[in-house]
């Protein structure tokens, strides 16, 4: 409870006049012993304690009525939001959620959260008076004085955004600021509590806690937990892109929060270069992943476009942008002595009919003069690089490469980024090593987009090498030792496979494994190219270089000049053409727990207010100075009843009759 004229509550001393005058008059009456008054005493003994508990109600009701009169000159507020104490609020700090999760509507409909939480935080700084309003919002992260409440909810800064939210930075400034201002102040965290805006895990959190912690006000911090039960929703993602030729390969991510146990039929709307087609897509699930091929037009060397699904619970996961450049060749190279290994392996990575990809071999002596430029897969079946050869293929990972690591059939020398080989091992007569295990979801051996699972069993092995090193495992063979193990580099990945297709090794060159996994780890190092056209808005990719202008090219959704740093769509930057995507984060489903939030904001003694973000919630903050009027009345009421006099019964003795005449 906070009160707005908090020098009014000075009148609360009032309530002690009743008191004071009650422990007067009983000073002025004096006892005197008098013998017949102990009759009278004897007799109304057993109604004593009524009346004593009567005059205690009567002064309740006299010094809590008076007590009810100050409180509410003092015009208190009452709220979740609010703490409880006196004196006034000098400033509030609103770190406030803009990223694109925060667009969903709760459960009417009507109003995303954003909007919500605007008015109800506008609606309680009205009630705090002169208090100062400062905001903090995620896209800009910087601070700015708000003029005024009403105008809350129109400020450029306070527009709906695609981007994501850094909650431990944000505080973290939040703290400067307050570090250079004085007064009495409050931080109001408003947010969906979505665990990748959080980072509850994230160092960051440690630096914002003792930056707080530091500050001479120790201000309050109230989280405005914006949770709760949504409007139906479906989201639309791009998970990468390529360009094949004349066609684009798109691959589609579909999700929707309704019951997924009944299949649903969705609109999908593709936009190419203002050119629009209409499909129908069946989601059987929850989710749907899918490649989409799209023809080109001819001679096309550069376009966009986006895809589109109807709009729903949140507008702001109903599109998802692509953008292409010129035709380029996939190009693979293998470091490998000529043999059945090195055949097989250019098979592979360049099948008869991709006419875009093409291969190339170098001895493992030239390693340490390769050149990487354009290649989006090195292929090693030699011993481990060492030297000037390590130090390319590392260069390599970092900027984003692919390399498939093979056995070398040799005594293991030097280890790669801390991994090596086992010495070669022979299976026992007459038996196999066979692949029983894999990761279905995730690497090279996944399941296909409709669920069917790559032959991986086919793999059986006559001698094997196994990867060794701290690596996660996603294929490990029937004793349990690992067969496919891979290493991020940055941008790159490094991938570690405990057979080679020879066939004194294994089967492995029957293509059952080895095509597929190669051009799906061929795919990954041939995104990089491609992804100077894709970006995620807020990302270092899509900011402007000194001198660049952004122009945006869609014109699909919000077209908002103030933020068009912060929306998703087709920009160009004077010669760079990029189709910038909300965060994946966005769309990850997972909430802070309550856990975690004490975590992250352990020593601050903050306060949560649940579901906030509700349309049929009330207010953050109400003015209840009526309700201690009503509680006067109530009293001063009460005290008049209990003042009434009782009715009281006149008794006729037999000896107060005086006796009948007698007529003889």
């Amino acid at each position: 409870m906070l009160f707005l004229n908090p020098l009014l509550l000075w009148g609360l001393l009032a309530a002690s006049i009743p008191i004071i005058i009650h422990l007067l008059n009983r000073r002025r009456h004096k006892t005197i012993q008098w013998a017949a008054m102990q009759f009278l005493l004897k007799a109304t003994r057993e109604s004593r304690g009524k009346k004593k508990l009567r005059h205690f109600l009567i002064l309740a009701c006299r010094t809590l009525g008076i007590a009810a009169l100050a409180c509410a000159a003092a015009r208190p507020i009452v709220s979740g939001l609010l703490g409880w104490g006196g004196g006034t609020i000098d400033l509030v700090v609103l770190v406030l959620d803009r990223s694109a999760s925060m667009e969903i509507k709760p459960g009417d409909g009507l109003k995303p959260r954003r909007q919500i939480v605007l008015e109800k935080v506008s609606e309680a700084m009205k009630n705090l008076g002169s208090a100062r309003l400062v905001l903090i919002d995620s896209a800009t992260g910087q601070a700015q004085d708000v003029p005024s409440p009403e105008v809350l909810a129109e400020l450029s800064g306070t527009a709906a955004t695609d981007t994501g939210a850094d909650f431990p930075t944000l505080l973290a400034r939040a703290a400067e600021f307050l570090a250079e201002t004085p007064g009495r102040a409050e931080v109001w965290l408003a947010s969906d509590l979505q665990t990748s805006n959080w980072q509850p895990e994230n160092e960051r959190w440690a630096v914002a806690r003792a930056a707080l912690a530091s500050l001479p006000q120790k201000p309050a911090i109230r989280v405005l937990s914006l949770t709760g039960a949504t409007a139906p929703n479906a989201s639309i993602r791009l998970l990468g892109s390529r360009r094949l030729a004349d066609d684009l390969l798109l691959d589609i991510e579909v999700v929707r929060s309704a019951d997924s146990r009944v299949a649903a039929n969705l609109p999908l709307t593709t936009t190419l270069n203002d050119t629009r087609t209409t499909e129908t897509l069946t989601l059987p699930g929850q989710s749907l992943r899918f490649q989409k091929r799209i023809a080109l037009p001819a001679g096309s060397e550069t376009g966009s476009g986006w895809l589109a699904i109807p709009a729903d619970g949140n507008l702001r996961d109903n599109a998802a942008f692509f953008a292409y450049g010129p035709a380029r060749s996939v190009k693979s190279l293998i470091v490998s002595p000529a043999g059945e290994a090195a055949d097989y392996l250019a098979l592979a990575a360049a099948p008869p009919g991709f006419g875009n990809q093409h291969t190339e071999r170098i001895e493992p002596s030239q390693a340490a003069s390769l050149t990487s430029t354009g290649v989006a897969v090195i292929l090693w079946a030699a011993p481990l690089p060492t030297g000037a050869a390590a130090e390319q293929v590392t260069r390599f990972l970092t900027a984003g490469g692919q390399v498939i690591f093979f056995p070398p059939g040799t005594t293991p020398a030097k280890p790669f980024l801390d991994l090596n080989w086992s010495p070669p091992t022979p299976a026992e007569k007459d038996k196999y090593f066979i692949l029983q295990d894999w990761n279905h979801s995730d690497g090279p051996l996944r399941d296909g987009l409709d669920g069917s699972p790559l032959p991986a069993e086919r793999l059986k092995a006559i001698r094997r090498q196994v990867p060794l090193g701290e690596a996660p495992q996603l294929a490990r063979w029937e004793d349990g030792q690992p067969c496919l193990t891979r290493r991020v580099v940055e941008r790159g990945t490094a991938w570690f496979l405990g057979s080679t297709p020879d066939y004194t090794w294994s089967n492995l060159g029957d293509a059952d494994v080895l095509l597929p996994l190669v051009q799906r780890i061929l795919a990954l190092g041939s995104e990089r190219f491609d992804a100077s056209y894709l970006a995620l808005v807020g990302s270092e990719p899509a900011k402007t270089l000194p001198g660049e202008t952004r122009t945006r090219l869609d014109n699909f959704g919000t077209q908002d000049p103030a933020n068009a740093a912060y929306l998703a769509g087709v920009f160009k930057l004077d010669e760079r053409l990029l189709a910038l995507n909300r965060p994946p984060g966005e769309d990850a489903p997972e909430i802070l727990t309550r856990d975690a939030l004490d975590t992250a904001l352990e020593g601050t003694n903050y306060t949560l207010l649940e579901q906030a973000g509700q349309a049929d919630d009330p207010t953050l903050s109400r003015d209840v100075w009526r309700a201690f009027l009503v509680a006067v009345l109530f009293f001063f009421i009460s005290e008049a009843l209990l003042c009434l006099p009782k009715k009281t019964t006149v008794q006729v003795l037999p000896t107060q009759l005086k006796p009948a005449s007698l007529e003889v």
